[in-house]
């Protein structure tokens, strides 16, 4: 084996599957093909993969129960391991993100997309790792090392966003730009001193930190309709709406019933309310008015509002003028109408931000 080149081990019962993905990875890596969960324990004993593609179909020991026993050895819990399937039940999805899978890749695969989620997990699962490090030393750090393990944080959590915006090219810069967005009206929410009692526990830097993870729960939405250039049907919109479920199941997972973290408690809000509406007519809940929490009613115009103003597979970008249209006349329907007139006065700051991203604009229609 090459030195210094991360390993893959690929398991699958289908010989053409582990020549395609030995095919589409062994440019960047070390790919170690493995034809059944039985041999592949075998090798574990020799070999400690950078990351595992283990078929969730398999004779005699099929993915799930092999996930079992990767979790229950200390040698190998710590691996991450990304199911390839080719089955679309939500509830087999469900369980394989349960039992400590990373992620789910539909066969047969487009080697492009393998390679870049192969890519984005292995800087993950490097950061992590990274962070870990630093972790085991916390105590002894000073002030400025505190400072480089927030930083790093950070940076996980826009790989792990990212990783999730990344399976559309065309929307991977969305996080970045709600993130900005969110921030422009936090300020201005703390500024005008109206909401003094609901922003008296804000921390700005954490509540931007934790709105990255506002879709995580896309991670378990099928890519055939994350990418669907067309309307959704009632089903996929169904299936679409399952990710703010999704989403609060994984900040759960992260909870400690021990410690108050506010960071994870900032998250699942944000996670939870981004889609209710101040009529009632958003999901899942059915909300209204100030029943939605304030970060969630934020949340809501910052995500629309990039939902328009940028490119999606299903329409091109508005322009500001109409997007912010949009926010404006939602007020009341859609959107706090306090909030809606406290856009309006920072509608400039959005401008000037859309614009740094040089996003063509065209008429299309909006999906937000």
């Amino acid at each position: 084996m090459k030195k210094n080149r991360k390993l893959i081990m690929m398991v699958d019962d289908s010989l053409a599957n582990l020549s395609a993905g030995k095919n589409a990875l062994s440019d960047a890596y070390t790919v170690l093909t493995v034809p059944s969960a039985a041999k592949m324990l075998e090798l574990l004993e020799r070999y400690k993969p950078d990351l595992i593609l283990l078929d969730v179909d398999m004779p005699e020991m099929d993915g799930f129960a092999a996930i079992k026993r990767l979790k229950e050895q200390p040698e190998t819990c710590d691996v991450p391991v990304i199911f390839l399937t080719g089955m679309y039940d939500d509830d087999d999805e469900m369980e394989g993100l349960s039992l400590g899978a990373i992620d789910y890749i539909v066969k047969p695969f487009s080697p492009p997309l393998l390679r870049k989620r192969v890519e984005v997990h292995l800087l993950v699962e490097s950061q992590r790792q990274e962070l870990q490090e630093y972790n085991t030393n916390l105590e002894g750090l000073v002030a400025k090392k505190t400072k480089t393990v927030l930083k790093l944080q950070n940076k996980i959590l826009k790989a792990m966003a990212e990783l999730v915006e990344g399976r559309d090219i065309i929307t991977g810069d969305h996080i970045g730009r709600t993130q900005t967005y969110l921030g422009i009206l936090l300020s201005a929410v703390v500024n005008s001193g109206a909401w003094e009692k609901q922003t008296t526990d804000w921390d700005t830097e954490l509540l931007l930190q934790s709105s990255q993870l506002h879709d995580v729960g896309k991670i378990a939405i099928r890519d055939s309709i994350l990418k669907k250039p067309g309307p959704l049907n009632a089903e996929e919109g169904e299936e679409m709406r399952r990710h703010v479920a999704c989403g609060v199941y994984f900040v759960e997972k992260l909870e400690d019933d021990e410690e108050d973290s506010r960071f994870l408690r900032f998250a699942k809000i944000f996670v939870s309310f981004h889609h209710e509406k101040w009529d009632g007519s958003g999901y899942p809940h059915g909300l209204s008015g100030e029943d939605i929490p304030l970060l969630g009613r934020l949340m809501a115009i910052a995500d629309v509002y990039d939902a328009l103003s940028s490119d999606r597979p299903y329409k091109k970008a508005y322009s500001h003028e109409d997007s912010a249209r949009f926010i404006r006349e939602g007020g009341g329907k859609h959107f706090d109408p306090a909030l809606t007139e406290l856009f309006e006065r920072v509608e400039e700051r959005f401008a000037e931000t859309l614009s740094s991203w040089n996003i063509p604009t065209r008429n299309g229609a909006a999906r937000p």
